[in-house]
């Protein structure tokens, strides 16, 4: 099954470059490696023609195409007609020699999936619960694995504002667990999302569905929308054997006030896109949640070294929830009903 991998980057050239050097290593290499390029000067374009990498394709984007979700977009349209299978990363992450081999295979395995997650290895540790090994209190259990609890959970789930809803599952007033809730197993799991920075879908379905340019610039959560979409459609799954590190760099990113906007705004677009009417509970409960998650990151002023980034983090949340109250964004919805396998 031949693949493509697109990598949409920005101001990033040594990241990029040490990814790279992680896909050159692979076992399994892709047919074709699309450099999708939003940077404002050349230092990416210099660092690829000193370096050059096997069938790799170097495109650089103005300000029309500039944006996360703007570049997937530009660069599906880039992908041979021959690729069955679209993979994106990050330019931040690092590949296990495996990955592309293991994440493949999954559309093998399962012939019907639209899209296959991969599994960070280096954000989260896990500890395998044997005889002799068992979880403390304060810990979060699933598949015979356990992780420290966060404080933002239990809390939450003292005052209840957290369900039962599996990992990678949008609970009816979202606020759910993300793929660094699933262990480190080495199975597959059924999801209906995951990171869009370790991701893959079968071309056809990018043919019909395309990212949300709602997403703009850094597309904070613009992942969750677009796999919750495809979920509508058909499977999704996350492969734990196909591992990567990411390795979060600082350039690039927005500044913690508009970050804080993000968070809410774009929480509650992904939100309605799963759940276009919610119930008076539900709710209730994302809003409670919004504000008590608030309210805990002003909190960091008193418990962490970046006083200002958690402060006008919080400020930029608390914001943001304000406004929806009087302009909310107008949600994109697909007219796709089908997908052929």
């Amino acid at each position: 099954m031949q693949f493509s991998l697109i990598i949409c980057t920005y101001m990033r050239p040594k990241p990029l470059q040490t990814l790279l050097q992680s896909v050159a290593a692979q076992s399994l290499y892709p047919n074709e490696i699309l450099i999708v390029d939003g940077s404002r000067n050349d230092e990416t374009k210099e660092i690829l023609t000193q370096n050059p990498f096997k069938n790799l394709l170097y495109f650089k984007v103005d300000d029309a195409d500039r944006g996360l979700t703007k570049q997937r977009n530009f660069g599906i349209k880039k992908v041979a007609n021959t690729s069955g299978i679209v993979c994106f990363l990050d330019d931040d992450t690092i590949l296990e020699k495996e990955y592309f081999k293991n994440l493949i295979e999954t559309y093998n395995t399962y012939p019907k999936a639209l899209g296959v997650g991969g599994f960070i290895t280096n954000e989260v540790y896990w500890t395998k619960i044997t005889e002799t090994i068992k979880p403390p209190a304060k810990s979060f259990i699933n598949d015979g694995w356990f992780r420290s609890e966060s404080l933002r959970f239990r809390l939450r789930k003292k005052i209840g504002l957290l369900d039962a809803t599996k990992p990678c599952y949008l609970p009816s007033f979202a606020h759910g667990r993300s793929v660094s809730f699933l262990p480190p197993t080495d199975k597959i799991y059924p999801v209906e999302l995951f990171m869009g920075g370790v991701s893959s879908f079968k071309k056809e379905i990018l043919d019909k569905i395309k990212f949300s340019t709602y997403f703009e610039g850094y597309g904070l959560y613009e992942d969750a929308d677009f796999t919750l979409r495809v979920s509508k459609l058909g499977q999704l799954y996350v492969n734990t054997a196909a591992k990567l590190e990411h390795h979060h760099d600082a350039a690039g990113r927005p500044n913690q006030y508009k970050y804080g906007k993000m968070v809410v705004k774009n929480g509650w677009y992904v939100w309605r896109v799963k759940y276009a009417n919610p119930s008076l509970k539900a709710r209730f409960k994302w809003n409670a949640t919004v504000l008590f998650l608030a309210f805990l990151r002003l909190t960091n002023i008193f418990t962490q070294s970046q006083k200002k980034a958690a402060f006008t983090e919080a400020l930029g949340r608390f914001a943001a929830w304000f406004q929806l109250w009087f302009q909310k964004p107008k949600i994109q919805r697909d007219t796709v009903k089908n997908v052929v396998n």
